[in-house]
C-alpha cells in the first residue's frame, strides 16, 4: 500500500472533504481527488460516499481509517522518542484537563514551566471529556477520575474538596445561613447534568443540594452550570450560594466562605500519560513541575 496515498486518505477522512484536506496538505483539490481515486482502484473498494455536502467513509473506508490512524499515531510517538533530546526536553506537549482546573489552577502556573523549558511547545486542551491518550488526542492528562484504560500510567497528585461561598451582596440581601438546614431558604448554584465523562463526580460536586436535608429529597437549585468557573462567576455576581474547589480562592477574592463545617467528599486528581511515553523527558519534567507546585501550595 502506497504510504503517501494513505497519508492523503487519512487527511481527507479527518477533513471530510477534498478541498479542506488539500489546504492542510498544500495540494490542489483535484490532486487529492486523484490520489484517493487511485487508492480506491488499487484496493478495488470504495472508501468514501461522495455527495454534495462532503464525504462520508464507507464501511471499508472506516476500517482503513481506524487502522491508519493507529499507525500514524504510533509512528508519531516513535518519532518523538527517537528525536527527543534527553538532556534538554523539547518538542510538543499537549496537556488536557478540565476547564475549571485548567483555567484557575494550571494556567497561572504554566508560564513558569514554559520559562524553565522554552523548547517544549505547550498546548492546553480544556474539556470535560477524557481524551484518548492512547490515540494521542493529547500527550498527558490531569484528571479528576482514575484512568480506565490499562495501558495508561497514573500518578496521584492531590486530593481536593469543595468549600461553600457566597458574595457579600448576596449575604446582604439574603442573610448568612447558620446551619446546613437553612440552605432551604437560599438560592443554590450547582453543577449541571452535562459534564462530559465526569458524571460520576456529580454527587461530590453537587453535595449542597443534599446538605442538611436528611432523608428528604434534594433541594432545587436556582441555577445549574456545567463549568466550575461559570459557577464561580455566578456566585461572585450574587446569583446564589455555591461550592468551589479549595484551590479556587488562592488569590484575592471578595467571596465569603460560609458554613465552614460543610465539606464535599474528596476528589482525587491524577496525572496520566501513555506507557509508550514513560521515557519522555517532556513528560518527566512536567510531572515533576506539577508535584513541586502542589507541594509549594501546601506550605
Amino acid at each position: 500500500m502506497d504510504w503517501d496515498k494513505l497519508r492523503i486518505f487519512h487527511a481527507v477522512a479527518d477533513a471530510g472533504s477534498f478541498t479542506h484536506a488539500g489546504e492542510t496538505l498544500n495540494l490542489s483539490q483535484s490532486a487529492v481527488s486523484r490520489q484517493i481515486s487511485s487508492l480506491e482502484q488499487s484496493l478495488e473498494v470504495p472508501l468514501f460516499h461522495r455527495h454534495a455536502r462532503g464525504l462520508i467513509l464507507t464501511e471499508q473506508g472506516e476500517d482503513l481509517y481506524l487502522t491508519a490512524h493507529d499507525v500514524f499515531q504510533q509512528l508519531s510517538m516513535a518519532e518523538a522518542r527517537l528525536t527527543e533530546n534527553k538532556e534538554r526536553p523539547e518538542g510538543p506537549l499537549r496537556i488536557t484537563t478540565t476547564v475549571g482546573f485548567g483555567s484557575v489552577w494550571l494556567t497561572p502556573r504554566i508560564k513558569e514551566f514554559m520559562d524553565l523549558y522554552p523548547e517544549v511547545e505547550v498546548s492546553l486542551i480544556l474539556v470535560y471529556d477524557d481524551l484518548d491518550l492512547a490515540m494521542r488526542e493529547a500527550d498527558v492528562a490531569i484528571r479528576l477520575t482514575p484512568p480506565r484504560q490499562p495501558d495508561l500510567i497514573q500518578r496521584h497528585l492531590m486530593s481536593l474538596h469543595h468549600n461553600v461561598y457566597a458574595s457579600p451582596d448576596y449575604l446582604k440581601d439574603h442573610g448568612m445561613p447558620q446551619t446546613p438546614e437553612e440552605l432551604d431558604n437560599h438560592k443554590i448554584v450547582t453543577f449541571g447534568d452535562q459534564v462530559g465523562d465526569q458524571t460520576e463526580l456529580l454527587p461530590s460536586l453537587n453535595f449542597l443540594i443534599n446538605a442538611g436535608r436528611g432523608t428528604q429529597g434534594p433541594r432545587q437549585p436556582v441555577l445549574k452550570v456545567n463549568n466550575v468557573y461559570g459557577i464561580y462567576r455566578a456566585v461572585l455576581s450574587g446569583v446564589g450560594i455555591g461550592a468551589l474547589p479549595n484551590y479556587f480562592l488562592e488569590g484575592s477574592s471578595s467571596l465569603v466562605r460560609i458554613l465552614p463545617e460543610l465539606h464535599s467528599p474528596e476528589t482525587e486528581i491524577y496525572f496520566v500519560y501513555p506507557e509508550e511515553l514513560k521515557q519522555s523527558a517532556r513528560i518527566a519534567v512536567f510531572r515533576d513541575f506539577l508535584v513541586r507546585k502542589i507541594l509549594e501550595a501546601r506550605k
